[in-house]
């Protein structure tokens, strides 16, 4: 601890010192850099520059810098006192591991996660939803990074090692590692993960390795969110505020407050209350005056909920306490770790100011998909400083002819031709006919090209290829990958509401006058077999 000594007046005022360094003598929560602030509270300041008042005619005093003022009235009253300085800790990138859950059943977006895991879920027309997380990690320097996958996860394995392995990008010292779930010796080793707490307890002893010995803090990230993030900002406003858990939250509104872990915070940011999912009444007791998180009183009325982002920040030696001491049978961190480490814990809120959606249902899926196709959309993949990395796939251009696109993200590899397509995505290697119209539609492509004779043969046989046949109407919908949608047909969702039932399991089709071997379309791995319908379920 250094120290210097500073001549004063009797009228001099010292600034409060605290583990944060000197500041107003107000406490507030973390706020994200360059979002605003909270009405001055979390915000550090330099008392001592303003508090030197003895004369006006003192230059020179620098926020963070002490010094020796002497003016011409300095008398007996002179005091000479010692004060101390603290140096604030940086937050290094190399003592941060994070350890991103891609490991759920992904039931909520059923049918795309039948065979995948929900982090390769594609998002975006040509990245996957794994692509987030770890470009917020690489973005913000952090190397060290684990991905613990469980269900259907041949596809997410397959990703993560032709993207992040190789490819130009460094992670020096650092790795990615992919632990998947598995069975070990012992009763409690026969059990596949149980949750989000018992997954990261299962890999606990990766932390005792020699080369993990320096890991101060460790974060824990979703694989279904879509949000640009500086995770060092986060880990900073950690250790300045002393935390042993850091939760990054937003506000939300009513409508979709109960799919999230909500939270209440005293005038310190500590978190005080902390209720996953709550219904009811419960839900009710949740809310708070969110004007105190910088919201207006109108945006207030509108967000009266402070939400986990399900963004978590431990210390090391916290999170291995709380996992195999304090709670070893708990499962979860948002339904019982977390509500169970309040009282005992300093748990801090650090509030997002910039863009955040959950993706984990098909209507969120499909909405902030297709927001992103507006022109001045609130989330954007297209940042120079901070890009988004996924795998290079070595596609040729997309091959447009006569055709009218508005509002629309087109990806690498597609061939359309005379189609009409507007406020859509469209997937790699995707193939439009002539006549085709695509609105308000997410298209995810396919995985491979068929070539022109295996298109003619298939057709030869009455079989339909991958892509939209002929003079083909689509609206609302998501259509899988590999999809095979025939010609003449039509498929309008009218009510985006009921996604999951409209788009994979019922149609609305009004086949025009062709052969009844060609009516018939694959969506997915669902396939009709109807002469002229208008609302089908559909059978594999």
């Amino acid at each position: 601890m250094d120290s210097c000594l500073a001549n004063m007046g009797t009228k001099t005022h010292f600034p409060i010192a605290g583990k944060m360094g000197f500041g107003n003598g107000e406490s507030g929560f973390g706020v994200e850099n360059g979002r605003g602030n909270v009405k001055g509270k979390g915000l550090m300041i330099n008392g001592l520059s303003r508090s030197l008042r003895a004369d006006t005619r003192v230059r020179g005093i620098r926020p963070g810098v002490i010094s020796s003022v002497m003016t011409s009235d300095n008398g007996r009253d002179t005091i000479t006192e010692q004060i101390r300085i603290y140096e604030k800790q940086v937050a290094e990138p190399k003592n941060v591991a994070s350890i991103i859950l891609g490991g759920g059943a992904g039931t909520q977006l059923f049918p795309l996660t039948s065979r995948t895991a929900t982090p390769a879920v594609p998002v975006g027309g040509c990245y996957k939803l794994i692509d987030i997380p770890m470009s917020n990690c690489i973005n913000s320097g952090i190397q060290k990074i684990f991905i613990l996958t469980q269900f259907n996860s041949a596809s997410l394995h397959r990703h993560i090692s032709r993207t992040y392995h190789g490819n130009a990008i460094n992670f020096g010292d650092g790795f990615v590692e992919v632990l998947a779930a598995t069975q070990t010796p012992g009763e409690a080793g026969m059990n596949w993960f149980q949750g989000t707490a018992d997954a990261v307890r299962q890999f606990l002893w990766l932390f005792e390795d020699a080369r993990n010995k320096e890991i101060e803090n460790i974060l824990i990230l979703s694989g279904d969110q879509l949000y640009r993030m500086d995770y060092m900002d986060f880990v900073q406003n950690h250790i300045d505020r002393n935390a042993d858990i850091t939760v990054s939250c937003v506000p939300v509104g009513e409508s979709r407050a109960s799919d999230y872990g909500l939270m209440k915070i005293d005038s310190t940011g500590r978190v005080s209350q902390f209720h996953e999912k709550p219904k009811g009444a419960d839900l009710k007791a949740m809310q708070v005056d969110t004007r105190r998180l910088g919201l207006s009183r109108a945006e207030a009325m509108v967000n009266p909920y402070i939400a986990s982002m399900g963004v978590y920040l431990f210390k090391t030696d916290v999170l291995l306490e709380l996992l195999t001491q304090r709670y070893p049978t708990a499962n979860d961190f948002g339904s019982e770790i977390l509500p169970s480490a309040l009282n005992q814990h300093n748990v801090q809120a650090y509030l997002f100011r910039d863009y955040w959606e959950d993706i984990g249902t098909l209507k969120s899926f499909y909405d902030a998909n297709l927001a992103l196709t507006k022109e001045s959309s609130k989330f954007q993949f297209y940042d120079p400083k901070t890009p988004f990395f996924t795998s290079p796939r070595f596609l040729p251009p997309t091959k447009m002819d006569n055709c009218k696109i508005k509002d629309a993200i087109i990806s690498h590899g597609c061939f359309l031709r005379e189609c009409t397509i507007e406020h859509s995505i469209v997937g790699e290697r995707s193939r439009l006919d002539s006549g085709v119209e695509l609105k308000d539609t997410f298209m995810m492509g396919a995985d491979s090209y068929q070539t022109e004779l295996e298109i003619a043969s298939l057709r030869a046989e009455g079989k339909i290829p991958i892509g939209v046949g002929r003079h083909t109407k689509i609206r609302n919908c998501i259509i899988d990958k590999n999809a095979k949608i025939g010609n003449d047909v039509i498929i309008m969702n009218k009510d985006v509401s009921r996604l999951v039932a409209l788009v994979f399991f019922f149609f609305f089709l009004k086949p025009q006058s062709v052969p009844l071997r060609q009516r018939y379309f694959c969506v997915g791995n669902f396939r009709v077999f109807k002469k002229r319908i208008d609302r089908a379920k559909a059978s594999t």
